[in-house]
């Protein structure tokens, strides 16, 4: 292991005070392969050199908390969320969003943009005429931001949960990759956003996915984060965490539906309000 205890608690204490992720001792490893590329592009003999320049660089400050951040995601990813998705919520929410005609979904922490563009086929396929959909895809990285927008994906990247149909449907070849249709991207808003702070004027969601990224931060980090989302969140909508991820004992505002084998975490007036309606 070649990068210095010394430089990866600076790494370590950068990463969380800037975005909250935790990178525990034994993380050396993980820390190292995502910053010898950037060390390598400086011209930096090691990680070592490089975090060096990084704490004189607020550039590459920026560089290295992007390459920090997790961007592990693939197509209908574990499947169950986007099962309760067209079994559970969307039927619903056709069903009380009649007068409006619109659905609004935040997909947090999108990474490349797989998730909201997953739920965005979903939509085109489900959606009845006449309706519009809205999704606001998020993530800490500008890199990843960038990839959302543009709409385009290698090859392994294809193969990784999509769907034959859909690849025919929905994307067109150019050059090696493929480029997400003009209509899917409409539907997709990408921006950059901290979770661990403010997240600025927002609408209301009829349903957030919140998955597989409460896991890298703290305690407080979560019970602040899932407060907060209970401002965006519509009082008849629902929050979708990772499967390993729950609000219990984080957030006693929230309650948890099953819907197959997934759980769907509502806000605590939500029963109310649908006994009311």
């Amino acid at each position: 292991m070649s990068i210095s205890e010394a430089s990866f608690t600076v790494v370590a204490d950068l990463a969380k005070r800037e975005s909250a992720m935790v990178y525990d001792p034994g993380k050396e490893y993980l820390v190292e392969a995502r910053l010898l590329p950037l060390a390598r592009e400086a011209g930096c003999a090691d990680v070592d050199a490089y975090v060096a320049l990084m704490r004189r660089d607020p550039r590459e400050q920026a560089r290295a908390l992007d390459a920090l951040t997790i961007n592990e995601t693939s197509w209908f990813r574990d499947n169950t969320p986007y099962q309760a998705f067209t079994d559970v919520m969307l039927p619903e929410l056709l069903q009380r969003r009649a007068l409006t005609r619109t659905i609004r979904i935040w997909s947090a922490a999108c990474s490349s943009g797989q998730e909201a563009f997953s739920l965005a086929m979903l939509l085109d396929q489900h959606l009845p005429p006449g309706w519009s959909a809205h999704i606001l895809a998020t993530d800490i990285s500008p890199t990843m931001v960038e990839r959302v927008r543009a709409g385009r994906y290698t090859q392994v990247e294809m193969n990784r949960g999509l769907p034959a149909s859909m690849l025919v449907q929905h994307f067109t070849r150019v050059g090696t990759e493929w480029q997400v249709s003009d209509g899917l991207r409409a539907m997709v808003e990408a921006r950059t956003l901290n979770l661990a702070g403010p997240f600025g004027p927002m609408p209301t969601f009829d349903i957030v996915f919140l998955r597989n990224v409460l896991i890298y931060f703290e305690m407080e980090t979560k019970r602040d984060i899932l407060r907060r989302m209970r401002d965006v969140v519509a009082p008849d909508g629902y929050l979708l965490l990772g499967a390993t991820e729950t609000s219990l004992d984080l957030d006693e505002h929230w309650s948890r539906e099953p819907a197959g084998r997934a759980q769907l975490h509502r806000p605590v007036n939500a029963l109310t309000t649908l006994r009311g309606a």
